[in-house]
């Protein structure tokens, strides 16, 4: 046997043992996927017996128990839960990359699973899921709508969309746009009860507050001018008081619309609402400098196709000064 022969014979071996590995992973994706043996077995259109051998196989090359078999249910044990999430990466980067070499350019697939604040995502991120799927129609998506924080790495959640102060660092950031937060009421509330001049009036009036947004948790900004410093200011938190506080925001959009008191509404909640009289800026001199709309992902050091396609995607989409201008609430 010459060299060269045996050098082949290595590499075969090598690509029989790759594929063999991933056979055994696909395998158990899908029977963590459908929840038995017998469910994978027919979909691949073989015995029940041979997606058990691999199962084993898989178990004894790793020397940790992944799935706990019974006769009535199958689960994942914490290695398996784990293991899991890297073999349908894993998958998934190998299905991207055959895909793109076939295809002639980059195509996405696997599923998606993104999260928005609740308000901000009804009107900024919902309506363009339809516009990434017909580019990508191979990703499929789930998006949740939420004004609690939800943690990414705990939830299985692959992208955040969050507005205002970020606090998580465990996260990777990236800028999309920027975001001004302003305080807002109806003329017929201040007609009511007074406008407020500085921001230390808003202790004697309705405040209309969020009872659940982190980046809200230390109150609202202001920046206020540093007395014998011309020009000169600093970013100052209040907490205002008021008997109305909610989870959601877009009701606390509607009692300020229904006149109930003062809002600190982000602009692309208000802008049209101010720009036809229903609701009246207050404190504008004060308003704190513009914070961001980011996107936020886990810690990876091979982020997945579809996650840095749809990241690509809302940067192209914020960026451009247009969508701002024309896009008014429904």
């Amino acid at each position: 046997m010459t060299f060269l022969m045996v050098i082949e014979r290595f590499i075969a071996l090598v690509n029989n043992e790759t594929m063999d590995k991933l056979k055994q992973m696909a395998t158990f994706v899908s029977v963590a996927a459908r929840g038995s043996l017998t469910a994978a077995a027919s979909l691949e259109g073989v015995a029940p017996a041979i997606i058990g051998r691999r199962l084993d196989a898989l178990e004894e090359r790793l020397g940790v128990k992944l799935l706990v078999r019974t006769t009535r249910r199958l689960s994942l044990t914490h290695e398996g839960s784990a293991f899991l999430e890297d073999c349908q990466r894993v998958l998934a980067d190998v299905a991207n990359a055959e895909a793109s070499v076939s295809a002639g350019g980059v195509k996405a697939s696997g599923h998606l699973r993104i999260t928005a604040p609740a308000g901000f995502g009804r009107r900024h991120v919902a309506p363009l899921v339809p516009q990434f799927r017909a580019l990508h129609p191979e990703v499929t998506l789930s998006l949740n709508l939420s004004d609690r924080v939800v943690d990414l790495a705990a939830e299985g959640v692959d992208c955040a969309v969050r507005v205002g102060d970020l606090t998580d660092s465990s996260l990777v950031s990236l800028r999309l746009a920027d975001n001004r937060r302003l305080c807002v009421a109806t003329p017929a509330y201040l007609a009511r009860a007074g406008t407020p001049q500085q921001p230390s009036d808003l202790s004697r009036f309705e405040c209309l507050t969020l009872s659940s947004e982190a980046s809200q948790t230390r109150g609202w900004a202001f920046r206020i001018p540093k007395k014998g410093q011309d020009g000169a200011a600093e970013l100052v938190h209040f907490k205002p008081a008021g008997s109305l506080d909610c989870s959601d925001g877009q009701v606390l959009h509607d009692w300020c619309l229904a006149g109930l008191g003062i809002a600190w509404r982000s602009t692309w909640e208000v802008a049209h609402d101010i720009a036809e009289g229903r609701l009246v800026e207050v404190l504008a001199d004060f308003s704190a400098p513009p914070n961001g709309i980011y996107a936020l992902f886990p810690q990876r050091k091979h982020l997945p196709l579809r996650v840095r396609l749809w990241i690509d995607f809302l940067k192209h989409t914020y960026g451009q000064l247009a969508y701002w201008r024309d896009h008014e609430p429904d």
